[in-house]
């Protein structure tokens, strides 16, 4: 599991494939200067309830990878969260699209 440091107070753990495809949407974002709310839901052992946090380039943001390879990148996965980025609700996890498209 990797983790995703938040202003160097909050961390998230996530799965190391999925935080590769966020860390490509949200520096997407970032670069472009689109400030953004990112929600997801809570693990089970966390109380099973939500996190939302908003994404400004000027909030400091670690992703920090539990293994060393840099995981295949899935193009259609990455649109997909760009599109819940891009909505008014901000960027939310979506699955992984099955057909993976080409890879980056």
């Amino acid at each position: 599991m990797g983790k995703l440091v938040y202003d160097s107070t909050f961390t998230a753990e996530f799965d190391d494939r999925l935080l590769t495809h966020l860390q490509i949407v949200i520096g997407m974002k970032l670069r472009r200067g689109e400030s953004f709310m990112f929600s997801w839901k809570d693990d089970v052992e966390l109380g099973d309830g939500r996190t939302a946090i908003w994404l400004d380039r000027s909030m400091p943001l670690v992703f920090r990878y539990s293994g060393s390879r840099i995981p295949a990148v899935n193009r259609t996965w990455v649109e997909a969260l760009g599109l819940t980025a891009g909505s008014s609700a901000g960027l939310r996890i979506v699955p992984e699209p099955t057909d993976s498209g080409d890879t980056l």
